[in-house]
């Protein structure tokens, strides 16, 4: 059975899992006191161009949205997001378990329209009874979107720009940010998106590491956030899993080299799609591919291939997702295009 169902299915990256085994009996201290934990911020504010900037890490992703979301937003206010944003559709009401409403502007191939954004914030204010309403507390994106899509620099300072006007923070979800920085398509590099973006997290449960996400906040950290942290149960006590991980995939460039396997793999796949007729649903420069199947050829394909369910379209046609990964081989994808 080939398995292209996510990016999160294998392991950890082999040099990620050769330096746990390699400081493994090493006595260290916990919840990220340890000089690998420090390494690793060290090379991450290196990476994102600001020395400055605070770290942290957490295990997984909706952990670290909920975590983020809820130490920022004030107890009145929401967060916005795209209808198809993570923490709107797959989170289980994560958010909302915090007290904090999910705000959702409409998608555009899983983004949000920076003039929509204006028009909802100014909108809320123009509102003689926006005292009696949730308030617009905070912006979030992801990069890459749901679809697979990337924020352009154009839209993404567009949405930086109106967050500072309204003096609310942008936050920008990078569970998936290797695979962004390793598109050529790209314009947003990691400095540009720290110059950007109030908070964002760099991804490595999707990319290369067994568990974690890099928490880099590049203005102002919230208060007491680890300890916020420990109380709605994100912290690990054994931090340093966390820290030598990011501090392998920060050693010579690793993190962006592998997330290029996971492009370039998917830009095959894509083609060979197209060549034999299969019909995209959305067209994705990254590593998440949507294909329109129809109901026997996706049970023809289930037989051999695990794939993603996405939406239905009709009684007869299925969006299904593709998802190639920084360890996807070759093989693999050869295997994959026969079968099709």
């Amino acid at each position: 059975m080939l398995v292209f169902e996510n990016d999160y299915s294998e392991g950890a990256h082999p040099l990620v899992l050769e330096k746990l085994l390699e400081t493994n009996m090493e006595k260290l201290s916990g919840y990220g006191n340890d000089r690998y934990t420090e390494e690793a911020r060290e090379k991450i504010r290196k990476a994102v161009g600001k020395e400055d900037a605070d770290v942290f890490f957490i295990a997984g992703g909706t952990q670290t949205n909920l975590v983020i979301i809820s130490t920022m937003l004030k107890r009145y206010e929401g967060v916005i997001a795209a209808v198809t944003g993570h923490v709107n559709g797959h989170e289980a009401g994560a958010i909302e378990y915090t007290g904090h409403k999910v705000m959702t502007l409409p998608h555009h191939d899983g983004k949000i329209d920076p003039e929509e954004l204006d028009e909802m914030i100014s909108g809320f204010y123009k509102d003689a009874n926006h005292e009696h309403m949730v308030f617009p507390g905070m912006v979030y994106v992801s990069h890459p979107t749901e679809y697979g899509t990337l924020y352009s620099d154009k839209e993404l300072t567009a949405i930086s720009e109106i967050c500072h006007r309204y003096d609310i923070p942008l936050f920008l979800d990078g569970a998936r940010l290797g695979y962004a920085l390793a598109c050529p398509n790209s314009d947003l590099t990691l400095e540009r998106i720290a110059e950007l973006a109030d908070v964002f997290y760099i991804g490595g449960t999707k990319v290369g590491a067994l568990c974690g996400e890099a928490v880099v906040f590049t203005r102002k950290t919230p208060e007491h956030f680890l300890t916020m942290t420990k109380q709605q149960g994100a912290m690990l006590a054994k931090g340093r899993l966390l820290g030598v991980q990011f501090s392998a995939l920060f050693t010579d460039n690793l993190y962006t080299e592998i997330a290029g396997n996971a492009i370039r793999q998917a830009r095959k796949l894509k083609q060979a799609l197209i060549d034999k007729g299969y019909k995209m649903a959305i067209d994705s420069p990254t590593n998440q591919l949507f294909v329109i199947l129809d109901s026997k050829t996706k049970e023809r394909l289930s037989k051999d291939v695990r794939f993603g369910f996405w939406e239905r379209i009709d009684d007869e046609h299925t969006v299904v997702r593709f998802a190639t990964s920084w360890a996807t081989t070759d093989e693999d994808i050869e295997k994959l295009i026969g079968i099709l």
